[in-house]
């Protein structure tokens, strides 16, 4: 296409792999709000769902471990629940966006901006 020009035709080259790159880094923004992962604590009496962003979507809690006396123990399994989905979502975040480096043909371990 734009052979005789020297350094051009590179140029419209990269320029192509640069709007690609943009349109599926949207494409698996839009995809990480739909994932889900589920965090939990205590065996699973505590599971907190939250989004591949790590936007917490809902938090299930088995009703036998409301004890008056024990309610700092539950607040400890709230918190961990939240913070292992919050774990999860960043890890799977992580493991899309090195796919998508991957499909690009980028290194696996290239920073990108999200």
């Amino acid at each position: 296409m734009l052979k005789g020009l020297g350094g051009l035709g590179d140029m419209a080259k990269m320029m192509k792999a640069a709007q690609e790159m943009q349109t599926r880094m949207a494409e698996l923004q839009d995809q990480l709000d739909t994932m889900t992962v589920v965090g939990e604590s205590g065996a699973g009496l505590v599971r907190a769902t939250a989004t591949a962003k790590g936007e917490l979507t809902g938090l299930d809690i088995d009703p036998t471990i409301f004890n008056p006396d024990e309610k700092e123990v539950v607040e400890d399994l709230i918190l961990a629940a939240i913070k292992d989905a919050q774990a999860k979502a960043a890890a799977r975040s992580q493991e899309e966006m090195r796919r998508l480096s991957e499909t690009l043909g980028l290194p696996a371990d290239m920073k990108l901006p999200f």
